[in-house]
């Protein structure tokens, strides 16, 4: 699941967004469910300022690149966040998350920890 923020004071109607790009409708705060040809099964959901995306890759796959500008098209007017500002802001997150990895190795438990 990916988390996008939505830029502050960006106001926009997602729901408006989501049909106008895709022809889905529904209630963006309880979640919508909706497929895509090349993209795939679509859950998304809005709480606060950000926007969680769920994406199930199909099964077949598409070779138009067009369905990636219009993915791109959306997230651009729904966040307010060009592609490189979006990918900036994952770095962030990335960086701020703590990972643990556990090795076992002949009855000894060794923690690293990444920050």
């Amino acid at each position: 699941m990916r988390e996008y923020r939505i830029k502050k004071g960006h106001n926009q109607d997602i729901e408006a967004l989501i049909n106008k790009f895709f022809g889905a409708k529904g209630n963006i705060t309880a979640g919508i469910k909706f497929e895509v040809e090349g993209i795939g099964k679509i859950d998304m959901k809005q709480e606060k300022n950000f926007l969680l995306v769920d994406i199930e890759p199909p099964k077949k796959v598409c070779g138009d690149y067009s369905i990636i500008k219009k993915w791109n098209d959306f997230l651009f007017e729904a966040t307010g966040m060009t592609t490189k500002e979006r990918k900036k802001e994952f770095g962030k997150i990335e960086k701020n998350k703590t990972y643990f990895f556990t090795f076992f190795q002949s009855k000894k438990s060794f923690v690293f920890l990444y920050q």
